[in-house]
């Protein structure tokens, strides 16, 4: 048993100079109900400006993969003009993919850019909620179930957000990881697995990333609702983290006046027209009258949205230097290609089925000329068969409040014909039927997004007989599809399924009820599977699916949402134009019954949540129960090979045997690895490190991922990468001293390149 521990200390982070003399002037000349007018939404995506004083509305605007259409403000029917369309970006899963910080920081320049051109202030973006369960409707908002992949793209996404002087609003703060009952549910976590799991990317978003101002999240956090939790607002955030930034509330979050005043919260904003009556509005001013809030606790409120205004040079001098921003740019379409480039993951590729090599479909176009030269019949172009209705379908204008007006997005079939010009004949089928949902009598989903409902999936309504008329209908409509599917299939040189999710599925507001594919997708798999065994299939899709058919598919290629140059990407990967680079930010289990949350029953329920798991999410609970799942975290394959080799300790800080704290950041080891990339192609590894306790007094994971670093290779070529990890990569949160602790002793680095092929270690001893 250790007898010592090391407490770890943080370095204050400097906080930038702002003009705090010119806000308290300000300040000092605003009546309440000016102040009150600044705290709560004005309109659907802006506060109040006071004009007497020059003090200008603060416009906000939805999302992380693009700045949303534009709205009146009283009314969730869209403006509908034309100069509104804006760059489609990959979504947060899809950059989470490219394990890449430097196309973090390339698609937060983008998005702010893009905001600040559209006139906003605030974008709210980037979500970084941890991937707990599958089946949450948002995960494609998301990164990944790893806080530290999370956070070390976060942080150069707020960065690059920030460098247009616009503001980026980090979300949802704290523990929203489903949908269902989203604004009333209680998750119940324990403060350990609160500072080990679910703070740490927050934290480094707003101490490492500055993020300028954050947003509540929906649900309770340990009874309190995040608008109105003083532990996780005033304790942690304004205390611990010392942040003096705005918090936002999300659209609806607040639920009262008196709790949520006189919380750490400065705006709050809805989805109702009754903007006179939110909750920091007349109701707030009447509780001021009656001494229910202080003045002194609003003054808060504005000095912190006048600070954020100053911040962006919306107010004091620098406002005639305020960047002006820009939209629809050739160099913002060419960042979201490079990044969908480097997002989309080849998962299997037996037999060297893929790429589609320019060679290939030439043989088989002279083999087909041959053939029917010889019969005296025209020539007849190369076949590819691309089946699916993910091959068609676009993304950008769904999923609730990431929808966006994309300037254009390209489908993968349109990728595949653009790429592969008039010679390859390149035939579609739907490959399997989507039903339309009963159009909504509300005119926005967002109008209704308040009501606590559950979603059932209901999928008909009518008597049972319609009902039963309707489901025959609908196989019947799936097999016939089906059928032409196999049908070309097996006429075609080369056959690829583009299926997987869509909106339907991965969505706001509503948890998926299984890890199923929709749509009878698997027996049409299996189907075109018997005709073409070497079928290539590509999953289009936010959140892992389960894959029956896994063993059978000889190459599988996974894409999530990856912005309007999509089906470019996926065209320049398919044809090895581009060599695949991306690595799973989140575990695929072979079924959802391997998942924790199914073990433990905690997901989708209504009313509370215990997370029971702790610190065991993702592959940190596989690793723990010994599940093999379908493709570990951080896997990913290559069209060439590599080699990682002489892993050694290049540097090890010292401990005097009296010493008790350390700053977290100071760095304890520095190893090196050398990477070698063995095949015949350009390409990128992913080098990962993961750190074991060999011996510690509290349960820890079997290894957790503590560095990483993407790193590009000529054919033969070898580079040495360093990876240096702080005395934060060794720790655990010690509740009883209310701080993370190292615990002397033996640690085992892991290297490799993913969370489960770590064939390198090596040993060292903090003591």
């Amino acid at each position: 048993m250790v007898n010592k521990k090391i407490k770890l200390v943080q370095r204050a982070v400097p906080a930038p100079k702002d003009s705090e003399d010119a806000i308290q002037c300000l300040l000092r000349q605003l009546i309440l109900e000016e102040k009150i007018s600044m705290i709560h939404g004005n309109a659907f995506f802006h506060t109040a400006a006071v004009e007497r004083l020059g003090i200008p509305e603060l416009k906000m605007s939805d999302g992380p993969m693009g700045v949303r259409q534009e709205f009146p403000d009283d009314s969730w029917i869209p403006v509908g003009y034309s100069d509104d369309y804006v760059t489609y970006n990959p979504s947060n899963s899809a950059l989470a993919a490219t394990w890449n910080p430097d196309r973090a920081r390339e698609s937060g320049r983008v998005l702010g850019e893009e905001a600040r051109g559209r006139g906003k202030d605030v974008i709210l973006a980037p979500g970084i909620n941890i991937k707990r369960d599958p089946l949450c409707g948002r995960n494609f908002e998301y990164m990944s179930e790893d806080p530290c992949l999370i956070e070390t793209l976060a942080v150069p996404f707020i960065q690059g957000v920030q460098e247009s002087d616009v503001a980026a609003c980090v979300k949802h703060f704290a523990a929203n990881n489903q949908e269902t009952d989203r604004l009333w549910v209680d998750t119940v976590v324990d403060e350990r697995t609160l500072q080990e799991i679910y703070y740490p990317a927050f934290r480094a978003a707003v101490q490492k990333g500055q993020s300028l101002s954050l947003m509540n999240a929906y649900n309770k956090l340990n009874g309190a609702h995040c608008s109105e939790n003083r532990e996780l607002l005033d304790h942690v955030l304004r205390e611990k983290w010392e942040y003096d930034g705005v918090v936002i509330s999300d659209w609806g979050s607040v639920h009262t006046t008196r709790e949520a005043a006189n919380a750490s919260i400065d705006v709050e904003m809805s989805v109702t027209t009754d903007f006179d009556q939110y909750f920091f509005a007349e109701p707030l001013r009447q509780a001021v009258e009656k001494g229910e809030v202080s003045e002194e606790e609003i003054d808060r409120k504005v000095e912190n949205i006048l600070r954020l205004m100053f911040r962006l040079k919306m107010l004091g001098p620098g406002a005639q230097n305020r960047k002006a921003g820009k939209y629809n740019s050739e160099e913002h379409r060419r960042a979201v290609r490079q990044t969908a480039e480097e997002a989309i993951v080849l998962l299997k590729n037996e037999q060297r089925i893929l790429p589609i090599t320019e060679d290939r479909v030439k043989l088989r176009y002279e083999d087909r000329t041959a053939q029917a030269d010889a019969a005296a019949q025209a020539p007849r172009k190369c076949r590819i068969a691309v089946i699916g209705q993910n091959a068609v379908r676009f993304h950008a204008a769904g999923g609730g409040s990431a929808e966006i007006k994309a300037f254009y997005e390209v489908s993968p079939l349109m990728g595949l014909k653009k790429a592969l010009g008039g010679n390859v004949e390149i035939a579609y089928a739907e490959g399997y039927y989507i039903p339309q949902e009963k159009a909504s009598d509300e005119i926005n989903w967002q109008a209704a997004s308040l009501e606590r409902q559950i979603m059932d999936g209901v999928a008909f309504e009518g008597t049972k007989e319609e009902q039963k008329s309707r489901r025959e209908e609908i196989l019947e409509r799936r097999r016939r599809l089906r059928e032409e599917a196999c049908a070309l299939a097996a006429q075609a040189d080369e056959v690829i399924f583009v299926g997987g999710l869509n909106h339907d599925y991965d969505q706001e507001g509503r948890d998926r009820t299984d890890m199923r594919l929709p749509y009878g997708q698997d027996e049409l798999i299996e189907a075109l599977l018997d005709v073409k065994p070497d079928m290539i299939v590509v999953m289009v899709a936010g959140s892992p699916v389960e894959m029956p058919w896994r063993s059978r598919a000889k190459a599988l290629v996974w894409c999530y949402y990856s912005g309007m140059e999509t089906g470019t990407a996926l065209a320049e990967i398919l044809l090895g134009q581009v060599n695949p680079s991306a690595r799973l930010p989140e575990t695929f289990p072979v079924a959802y019954h391997d998942t924790v949350t199914a073990k433990n029953g905690e997901f989708g329920k209504e009313g509370s949540v215990e997370y029971r798991e702790g610190i065991f999410v993702g592959y940190r609970y596989y690793e723990k129960e010994g599940i093999r799942p379908a493709f570990p975290f951080g896997f990913g394959l290559s069209y060439t090979q590599f080699s990682i080799d002489h892993v050694r300790v290049l540097s090890q800080a010292g401990l005097s045997s009296s010493e008790t704290e350390r700053n977290e950041d100071d760095i304890a080891v520095t190893i090196c690895a050398d990477v070698t990339n063995t095949g015949a192609l350009e390409g990128a590894e992913v080098i990962q490190c993961y750190v074991a306790d060999c011996a510690c007094s509290v349960e820890r994971p079997v290894k957790e991922l503590r560095a990483y670093q993407k790193v590009f290779l000529r054919p033969g070529e070898t580079k040495s990468v360093s990876l240096k990890l702080p005395y934060r990569a060794f720790a655990f949160y010690d509740v009883e001293e209310e701080a993370f602790v190292v615990e002397p002793g033996d640690f085992r680095l892991y290297v490799g390149s993913s969370s489960e092929h770590c064939p390198a270690c090596v040993d060292v001893e903090i003591a």
